[in-house]
């Protein structure tokens, strides 16, 4: 008999970071204005199929100005869209540095844990509800995987317990293994960027903080509508 994770609907997602060429704001502002009304069409056209959630990250880091929270059903539909928004004014100007592929899954740790607000035990990504998000992607080392199951819920139940002292911090962990470079693609939202600081600080004392191989890049993000965001790249 499948399993009630196997028989549920699971959800494509995608962290899309992108860069505009610094020429597109030398191009005449209606040229600008023309271009950014265009790739908003096509980020409505898909709404019902595609989750869009845009962040802006102009003036914090270097490499990239937006990212583009996606939640789908269907993997060709990021693609789909995707193609669109580069024929656009402004897409012809974009660059994408980094770009995280992953699916939502139950995490096999959380049974005897429950933490309100948190993703634990759901399929479902329901994003948005905070003003910033704090994105990476990351790997454990292959010995983790060598540790008996008692060993890793161990670990990961002190892990999880130090999450419980941060209820401010919503945690939505995503699953790449086979799909992307890295293994997860972990998303923290919250109201208080401190918060988050101080969480982070209390797990790298964590014992399971000694089989993290890699969990850079990380992107601090700031929530803003498409419109808003889009006003941030300088034109």
């Amino acid at each position: 008999m499948a399993s009630p994770e196997q028989t549920a609907k699971r959800q494509f997602v995608n962290f899309s970071f992108h860069k505009m060429d610094p020429a597109w704001r030398r191009l005449p502002e209606e040229e600008r204005t023309r271009g950014k009304q265009e790739f908003a069409r096509v980020v409505e056209e898909y709404a019902g199929k595609v989750i869009v959630i845009p962040y802006t990250l102009v003036g914090i880091r270097g490499d990239c100005d937006f990212m583009l929270w996606r939640i789908g059903y269907e993997m060709e539909l990021f693609q789909e869209m995707m193609s669109k928004l580069l024929a656009t004014g402004l897409g012809k100007y974009m660059t994408t540095p980094y770009s995280y592929l992953s699916m939502t899954k139950r995490s096999i740790y959380v049974d005897h844990h429950t933490h309100e607000g948190q993703e634990s035990k759901r399929l479902q990504v329901i994003p948005g509800k905070s003003k910033y998000i704090f994105v990476y992607p990351f790997v454990k080392t292959r010995d983790w995987y060598l540790l008996t199951k008692a060993a890793r819920q161990g670990m990961m139940d002190e892990h999880i317990e130090i999450g419980h002292r941060y209820p401010s911090v919503k945690l939505n962990t995503t699953y790449s293994f086979g799909l992307d470079d890295q293994e997860f693609v972990v998303a923290f939202e919250s109201d208080k960027p401190e918060d988050f600081l101080d969480l982070v600080m209390e797990l790298r004392l964590a014992e399971a903080s000694r089989y993290t191989e890699r969990d850079t890049p990380i992107f601090s993000c700031i929530m803003k509508s498409l419109k808003e965001m889009l006003d941030t790249l300088g034109g």
